[in-house]
């Protein structure tokens, strides 16, 4: 497979790599990359989790890349996610490794990686100390929003050493590409800095867009700073703007029946971010709306911009694209769902965690 259509299928998904010609560089010198993803513990997953990251995931093993999945059961810790229990973020983690196998992911292709067990070795903290050396102190601060909190709301010393543990895990398990989402880009562009300065080597880093919540958002995410994008973007910790991954058929058009879709407006709809990110893979190809006869019957757009322009002419009711919606995100989420209904120890894993009190 030659270098360009490699990184076409990274462009596909990414919002920004950080950057394309050292991605060239890369696949120009190494055919089989280490990537990684990482995942704090937190509860039950989404679908930005179970669908849109094993899509990337598959999209990178298809090329070649060879992937570290890393369960951050100690930064789930630091972070007081299952009330700061670990042996309950630890079967969350397990639980996490199950949601990827109903996703279609082969688990025996990937490593999945224990932050408990990275943390073992002693040159883990030897480089965490001259990650620590190499970072002021305001600008650690200041990349605490990659654990999903705001800068001034550090209370616990430990959350401090979150930052330059993330970065320290790059090196430890010496990525050549770090695979997370804009949310992350400061860990990632503080360990690009780091590398400079020791002389290590300078991963890349490959950025995924936020999936909106079912609320919606004023206008399109990639025009928002990071703060901003955050306030809008679909997590679990708010069950009224989140499609979970066991959410049977009936679930998801109650809630997307609910979503924010106003008439002829595409930019901040979750509606078209769904489209984008996870039911279209092929934007080129042409796309079946089907409308009630009296309204005209089904409606087929060219591509997906020829749909945006429809809808904003308001040829397709809201209606109309979140039924469409529904009914692709059942199919998409129906692998997973049903894993665990038939799956005895995924089931078992899912009726533990499900039992367990969600904390932020």
């Amino acid at each position: 497979m030659d270098v360009e259509t490699k990184i076409d299928a990274l462009k596909s998904f990414a919002q920004e790599i950080v950057t394309e010609d050292d991605l060239r560089n890369l696949f120009q010198t190494n055919e089989h990359p280490l990537a990684y993803d990482g995942f704090e513990p937190s509860g039950i997953a989404p679908i930005h989790f179970g669908v849109m990251r094993a899509k990337n995931l598959k999209k990178m093993l298809g090329v070649g890349i060879r992937f570290n999945l890393y369960i951050a059961d100690y930064f789930g810790f630091i972070n007081n996610k299952m009330g700061g229990d670990l042996e309950r973020i630890r079967d969350v983690g397990r639980y996490f490794v199950e949601v990827w196998r109903g996703a279609g992911i082969d688990v025996s292709k990937v490593n999945v990686v224990w932050a408990k067990d990275l943390m073992d070795d002693l040159a883990y903290w030897d480089r965490f100390i001259r990650v620590g050396k190499a970072i002021s102190l305001d600008r650690m601060k200041r990349a605490i929003t990659i654990m999903g909190r705001k800068e001034g709301e550090l209370v616990e010393t430990a959350q401090l050493f979150y930052p330059a543990m993330q970065v320290t895990d790059i090196f430890q398990m010496d990525v050549d590409i770090c695979q997370l989402g804009m949310d992350q880009r400061k860990a990632n562009i503080l360990a690009r800095e780091v590398a400079d300065k020791y002389r290590w080597k300078v991963p890349v880093a490959v950025h995924h867009p936020y999936l909106l919540g079912l609320k919606g958002a004023p206008r399109d995410l990639k025009t928002m700073s990071d703060a901003e994008g955050m306030a809008f973007k679909m997590s679990k910790s708010d069950p009224n703007s989140s499609i979970l991954v066991h959410d049977d058929a009936a679930t998801i058009i109650k809630k997307v029946n609910g979503a924010f879709c106003p008439e002829r407006v595409v930019e901040g709809n979750p509606m078209f971010d769904y489209m984008d990110k996870l039911i279209l893979d092929d934007k080129s190809l042409p796309i079946t709306i089907d409308r009630p006869q009296k309204f005209g019957g089904p409606i087929e757009a060219r591509d997906f911009r020829e749909l945006e322009a429809l809808y904003r002419d308001g040829k397709i009711h809201p209606m109309d694209i979140k039924a469409h919606v529904a009914k692709e995100l059942d199919a998409l989420i129906k692998p997973i769902r049903e894993h665990f209904e038939k799956d005895k120890k995924a089931k078992e894993l899912y009726d533990v965690v499900k039992g367990y009190r969600i904390t932020r």
